[in-house]
């Protein structure tokens, strides 16, 4: 199972949903599904504006977990 962690690094920067939403241009339902985990799939580019708004790479922002 895959487990999106873009909450904690929201937190770390102190920004929101929304913030994030708005500098990235992504719709915040998108966001919202990213962070909550409800995403079924992740676009390539929205990941590479996340990544370029939070300076961090995709692994920071999700984990494996073995079932």
């Amino acid at each position: 199972m895959i487990k999106f962690t873009v909450k904690v690094m929201l937190a770390k920067r102190e920004m929101t949903q929304k913030e994030l939403a708005e500098r990235t241009g992504i719709r915040p339902a998108t966001i919202s599904a990213i962070a909550t985990g409800s995403i079924k799939q992740l676009p390539i580019d929205a990941l590479n504006k996340i990544c370029n708004e939070l300076d961090c790479q995709p692994a920071d922002l999700m984990e494996y977990i073995p079932d």
